[in-house]
């Protein structure tokens, strides 16, 4: 019988039921592939967003009526079963993790790579459910943190979402580089933002950030959920609005505060950085994980026949940190 591989392809954008199983030829890995087996897939709030086709000015970049690519799925976790004439990075029996990036198709049973990509050997410390995530919100908010933010040693930062995937990431973060971290959340995710590292928790549903007369050297929106111009009182004289959702409203604030003012609007597409760089903050997570400075939060496993429903409660607003099928 000849093997198939077993995906799930966005019919068209919209909600969740957009995704339908498929089974499609096994690819054979090029000169400079290699042939993962997938453990355990990532269903982020960035695959939701590509599944519905928001924001609608990326479907010029994505397909106008569906992804050109149209596999659903971007982090990953497996064992390399193949590898190209060429390959030399990776061998047959290693554990890998990374991302597809605009090829998706993770969310899947079988994926060539290119093995100089995102594409990093699994720690033993790590689990493959582990893994599979560690490239959108801990790769994520390391950037953001690090060289959008460029937050230091001593300085406030406060956390929009800190309870998700990016956010529960960064509190970590934040944290392990010496920053004074508050995070937002509801009231039934206070104990866990707290557990993470942040010193102050507000309950986004009882207290308004900005009208707390508090003053922060960051502010790191990971949901897009204010802006520039409504978190700008909580800003200090010289502070940085960071927010990985982009948005007109993000470019122009970009744009604006780059030309007037001390304060700024900060973006970057860290999934667009070259898969060296991608690297090399990776590495620098696995050395936090080792010390015990960083762990991804894990909230649900979903068989991969579930995909539908992972979506589903990816965006029910309830999910504490990562959502993965296995």
């Amino acid at each position: 019988m000849t093997p198939t591989l077993k995906a799930w392809s966005i019919l068209r954008y919209g909600t969740p039921e957009q995704l339908s199983p498929v089974s499609r030829s096994m690819p054979d890995p090029g000169p400079n592939e290699i042939l993962i087996r997938i453990h355990a897939s990532a269903v982020t709030r960035a695959d939701g967003m590509m599944r519905a086709g928001t924001p609608r000015f990326a479907r010029a970049f994505l397909g106008f009526r569906r992804p050109r690519n149209d596999l659903s799925g971007t982090g990953l976790s497996g064992e390399v079963i193949a590898t190209g004439t060429n390959a030399t990075r990776f061998s047959v029996g290693d554990q890998v993790f990374g991302e597809a990036g605009l090829n998706f198709g993770a969310n899947a049973s079988h994926i060539c790579l290119c093995e100089n990509g995102v594409l990093m050997p699994k720690p033993d410390f790590l689990s493959h459910e582990e893994a599979a995530v560690m490239c959108d919100g801990p790769l994520t908010s390391f950037n953001f943190l690090h060289k959008i933010a460029e937050l230091r040693g001593g300085e406030k930062v406060l956390i929009l979402g800190a309870s998700g995937s990016l956010g529960s990431a960064a509190v970590q973060i934040a944290t392990a580089m010496g920053a004074e971290v508050s995070g937002t959340c509801s009231a039934r995710n206070a104990g866990l933002v707290a557990s993470l590292g942040a010193r102050q928790v507000i309950d986004y549903n009882q207290e308004d950030f900005a009208r707390r007369g508090e003053r922060f050297d960051v502010i790191y929106d990971t949901l897009g959920i204010s802006s520039f111009r409504q978190s700008k009182s909580a800003l200090a004289r010289s502070g940085r609005y960071v927010c990985p959702v982009l948005s007109f409203d993000l470019l122009r604030a970009m744009l604006r505060s780059s030309i007037v003012g001390n304060r700024k609007a900060r973006f970057a597409a860290t999934g667009m950085l070259k898969p060296d760089i991608q690297r090399f903050m990776l590495g620098q997570l696995i050395e936090l994980i080792d010390d015990s400075k960083f762990a991804p939060v894990m909230d649900r496993t979903y068989p991969f026949d579930q995909l539908i429903e992972a979506h589903l409660y990816m965006e029910s607003g309830h999910k504490r940190g990562n959502v993965v099928v296995v």
